[in-house]
């Protein structure tokens, strides 16, 4: 088997593209002793303390509007400003972000401004498929071709792909999963897994009705692609004309680091004990057992901790000097950033022994319902991989791996690209996704939509074949 290789110019860029999203592995790290008593009890003393610090909040909040007031002559001095900005700080730090928006109302297409209405198409418990619908009057010129994205379930929320939707909406008919929190689902809905998470994008495949390209980001790499081969092996008609999987663990084994040594060390037990708890009342799921986003986002915020005081140390200068500008490019960023959601506890769990402790997929040995996952199956669907020079999540070759999983795919239909100079969040988003990535990917997806033809010309990309 043999694949293509693209090259692309070496760009430098921000730092946030080391952005972590779509983590199994990296969990907060608590104390070995009395892990299953610290557990049980955390999601209550974390509820309790949100609620402690409500009036303190509110104190904070007032005292902010009051040292911002212009009528208030202490808002023009540096005393006035640094009082409101510490007080904005606060109130930041000790809140709870709910679900960000989409705020995608329109896009442009062949030069015309196109109003886009967000509408759920299809619904279960655990997601809701999302249309990014288009309004437009006249039928575009260019192919339209339908495109699923597969956004992590693994602490953010989906909307952290915006800038993704954003790329890709105006030459593109696009759907996404919008996976629901956890925390919100009733226990009487059931419990939800990897294996249903397989069933869900397989039922989302059939409700498109086979004509579609599916793009994973992240750790749906491994679902989705479990999922074209189960339907490949059934001789399904409602297979994707191709999946492109971005930044996906398929085999953390190679160029393994510490995100993926954390879980092999630890082992599954430990996670069990240590970072499974319930949901607490008042919550729609009440008595769930969930890994609680408070806790995902320690484990995020604990990678980059360093980066991520600085930004809350320039968000207070940036206030004190009245840069406007830049304080709301970081409060959109950790608005979004620092909202987190629950994961099912079955769904964590089994996710993390199946991709991350025992390699299941690249050994051969995952199943589902019983049934064996077989990526060789797969013959009629095209596969294009993409990973970023410096990922730190899923480093470079894990996703790759899935080219030597897949030898019945014809070697035109097989693509690997590598983005020099960005990290895992700049495989998917970012000046140099928009420039680079999402064009080579909207070639990939074109070329391939309806009947087999020949792969794309990626410009001045270079390519070579890869021997096995």
């Amino acid at each position: 088997m043999t694949e293509k290789r693209q090259s692309a110019a070496v760009q430098q860029g921000p730092g946030t593209e080391s952005t972590p999203i779509g983590k199994f592995d990296g969990a907060a790290t608590l104390s070995g002793e009395n892990g299953p008593l610290f557990a049980s009890p955390i999601y209550w003393m974390y509820e309790m303390s949100l609620a402690a610090l409500n009036p303190s909040r509110a104190v904070a909040d007032a005292t902010r509007l009051f040292f911002r007031n212009p009528v208030n002559p202490f808002a023009h001095t540096a005393y006035g400003k640094s009082v409101a900005a510490a007080m904005e700080l606060f109130e930041r730090s000790t809140r709870r972000y709910h679900r960000p928006e989409w705020n995608i109302d329109s896009t442009t297409i062949g030069g015309e401004r196109v109003p886009v209405h967000i509408r759920t198409v299809w619904e279960r418990p655990f997601c809701r498929l999302v249309h990014f619908e288009r309004a437009y009057r006249y039928l575009p010129r260019r192919p339209q071709p339908k495109v699923l994205i597969v956004a992590p379930m693994s602490g953010h929320y989906p909307t952290l792909l915006r800038g993704t939707v954003e790329t890709f909406l105006p030459n593109h008919d696009v759907y996404i999963t919008d996976w629901s929190d956890a925390r919100m689902v009733p226990l009487s809905e059931g419990r939800f897994d990897l294996d249903d998470y397989i069933d869900y994008v397989i039922s989302m495949l059939h409700f498109l009705g086979g004509d579609v390209h599916v793009i994973a980001v992240c750790q749906p790499s491994v679902p989705v692609l479990a999922a074209v081969s189960l339907m490949e092996t059934d001789g399904d008609p409602y297979v994707p004309h191709s999946m492109v999987l971005m930044g996906g663990p398929i085999d953390t084994r190679i160029n393994s680091n510490a995100v993926n040594k954390l879980a092999e060390d630890r082992g599954i037990d430990w996670f069990r004990s240590h970072v499974i708890t319930k949901v607490p009342f008042p919550h729609p799921g009440f008595m769930r057992a969930v890994y609680p986003g408070f806790l995902q986002l320690h484990g995020f915020m604990s990678m980059n901790l360093d980066r991520h005081l600085k930004a809350h140390h320039d968000l207070f200068l940036h206030l004190v000097r009245g840069d406007g500008d830049s304080a709301q490019k970081h409060r959109e960023f950790y608005d979004e950033y620092l909202a987190v959601m629950d994961l099912a506890a079955e769904f964590y769990l089994q996710t993390v022994e199946t991709v991350f402790i025992r390699h299941a997929l690249p050994k051969g040995e995952m199943t589902h319902r019983g049934r064996r996952v077989d990526p060789s199956a797969i013959r009629n669907v095209a596969l294009m991989t993409v990973e970023g020079e410096n990922d730190d999540i899923s480093a470079v070759g894990q996703t790759e791996a899935t080219h030597g999983l897949c030898p019945n795919i014809p070697a035109d239909d097989k693509v690997h690209y590598v983005q020099p100079d960005v990290g895992h969040y700049g495989v998917f988003n970012g000046s140099r996704f928009r420039a680079e990535i999402a064009p080579r990917i909207a070639d990939f997806m074109l070329s391939r939509n309806g009947s087999k033809r020949p792969g794309p010309s990626f410009g001045n990309g270079a390519t070579r074949p890869a021997a096995e």
